[in-house]
């Protein structure tokens, strides 16, 4: 893996935490698209880093305890932000996706 695929993408999480910070500001409405964003950027530095034992600071600053402070920041999240929040949590430190989309069990 290159190195600066790496900086590039934990460079593109950082900045996508930051649009999502300031559009928590607007308390009219959450901030989905921005979430999203930010999710999608974080998964990808996840796929890219699973057998990686390093994980770029400004990544970790952003996703580590991602759950508890979407439930502190507002009284109503959308279930699946939460959701989103605890399976990125696990994709980045846990090196898996408890999500079974596709990959389901026989039987299910």
């Amino acid at each position: 893996m290159a190195n600066s695929e790496k900086e590039r993408l934990a460079t593109e999480v950082e900045d996508r935490w930051v649009d999502f910070q300031r559009a928590l500001s607007n308390k009219r409405t959450y901030p989905v698209e921005q979430f999203q964003a930010f999710w999608d950027a974080g998964k990808r530095y996840a796929e890219l880093t699973r057998n990686d034992p390093l994980i770029h600071r400004k990544v970790v600053a952003a996703i580590n305890g991602l759950r508890e402070f979407l439930e502190v920041e507002r009284k109503r999240v959308p279930g699946t932000i939460i959701a989103d929040a605890d399976r990125l949590e696990s994709m980045l430190f846990s090196g898996y996706d408890p999500y079974f989309e596709g990959d389901e069990p026989p039987g299910l």
